[in-house]
């Protein structure tokens, strides 16, 4: 069937489109480059809302709904929580909610998260009057699937994406019709840590390995690593910019995968402007739901999966804190504790934690005897294998207690080494060497 080619006489304004929100709903918002900004300025310009609440994963640019004076007309709820929402769930404005990416989808199928709404952006539809959700399908594929009314800019800077990423244009209750730059992230800086925790990583790196590498500077500095390999392939959660001269490199060619091989499999993107571009109606790369691209049954059919997750600290019996600093929070559980199990139950796959040693400046050791209190356990000291500092790696899976201690104090910052050692011979009744 072919699209309604007057589909732009449908379009109403941003303010015409949130008057379709009423107080209460359950509101799910699209994230990261795809914030729907335009809709969310929108909403927040009324003022007779009350209690909106709103679930989404990380979002991009200003969040004016988490402002004091908004507080009444919009709860926010994040799974995954971003710097602009840090200091709202420290206040108490708004909520953090603890969960496995990969379990997000389930709470609107089974409407444990019933939702009224799907607030997201799109791409312009097609001759057969499909849109897509550009960069970012995680949740969002799911929330379009089961609230009854979508919001949508359509934007014409918006990437057309292949996968599981369409939505019906008459399944859209209303839209607004936009021209304007996605939210970029730009690449991160290395610096010499960086750069060696990314060298001792990229060692580990068998041609024909599976990678799940996410945004920041040391997956960047990996990655920057990998020209020297051989058929590799990518499943991940999402992924940057530094992945792009490796698939035209020919580095990656996904050849070797056992799910979807011949293609790149995230759940969304973010970066530059290029990489937008680079995704654009590009076959080579699936987006696929969340609840797809991370389970752990699909994730260890693939060969040699390599998994690279980031933790704020880790204690010396292996327990990894990743979405707190103390009882603040920081980020969220993401993917992490999904592809470092799926890495583990790859054949011949590495799962690795990666942190830089020492935290402001040098001050503090990251790894730790205890953990500080109110730390979340992201990663048990039972899933753990392998960790990375710039001073080595080590793999803790099968080692006691001493021989933890043991291990992650020799990858420890040598001026904390001596500190480490005495503090776990306090704890415990062995005694470190």
């Amino acid at each position: 069937m072919k699209r309604n080619e007057d589909w732009l006489s449908r379009a109403v304004s941003a303010r015409d489109v949130v008057a379709h929100l009423k107080s209460r709903h359950n509101v799910f918002v699209q994230g990261a480059a795809a914030t729907p900004t335009t809709l969310l300025d929108a909403m927040v310009e009324r003022s007779d809302l009350e209690a909106v609440q709103l679930f989404h994963i990380h979002l991009n640019g200003p969040c004016r709904f988490a402002e004091p004076a908004q507080q009444h007309a919009f709860v926010s709820h994040s799974f995954f929580v971003g710097a602009n929402l840090r200091k709202p769930i420290e206040e108490g404005r708004a909520f953090f909610v603890p969960i496995f990416l990969s379990d997000i989808p389930g709470l609107f199928t089974s409407r444990r998260v019933p939702l009224d709404v799907a607030l997201v952006s799109l791409s312009p539809p097609d001759e057969h009057g499909l849109c897509t959700l550009g960069p970012s399908v995680d949740a969002t594929k799911t929330a379009t699937e089961h609230a009854p009314i979508i919001l949508a800019e359509i934007n014409e800077q918006m990437p057309r994406t292949h996968g599981a990423t369409t939505v019906a244009l008459d399944r859209v209750t209303a839209f607004v019709h936009t021209n304007r730059p996605l939210h970029t992230v730009e690449p991160a800086q290395l610096g010499e840590v960086e750069t060696q925790i990314g060298e001792h990583i990229a060692n580990l790196v068998e041609d024909g390995s599976t990678l799940q590498m996410g945004i920041g500077a040391i997956p960047d500095a990996v990655l920057n690593r990998l020209g020297n390999k051989h058929e590799l392939g990518v499943h991940t959660e999402m992924f940057s910019d530094r992945l792009i001269p490796l698939i035209e490199g020919g580095v990656v060619t996904n050849r070797l995968k056992k799910v979807h091989a011949g293609r790149t499999v995230t759940s969304f993107v973010s970066g530059s402007r290029a990489l937008f571009d680079f995704v654009h109606d590009n076959q080579r790369v699936e987006f696929h739901p969340c609840d797809r691209t991370n389970d752990t049954a699909l994730i260890r059919k693939n060969p040699r999966v390599v998994a690279l997750n980031a933790a704020i600290e880790i204690d010396l019996t292996g327990q990894v804190c990743a979405d707190s600093m103390g009882h603040s929070i920081f980020s969220g559980i993401g993917g992490q504790m999904d592809f470092i199990r799926g890495a583990s139950l790859s054949e011949g796959g590495k799962a690795i934690l990666a942190l830089p040693s020492t935290a402001k400046h040098g001050q503090l050791s990251r790894i730790v005897a205890t953990l500080k209190p109110g730390a979340g356990v992201v990663t048990t000291r039972g899933h753990v294998h392998y960790v990375a500092t710039e001073h080595g790696v080590v793999d803790l899976f099968g080692l006691d207690l001493k021989r933890r201690a043991l291990a992650l104090i020799s990858i420890a910052h040598p001026d904390f080494r001596a500190q480490l050692t005495r503090e776990v011979n306090q704890l415990r009744h062995f005694t470190l060497a």
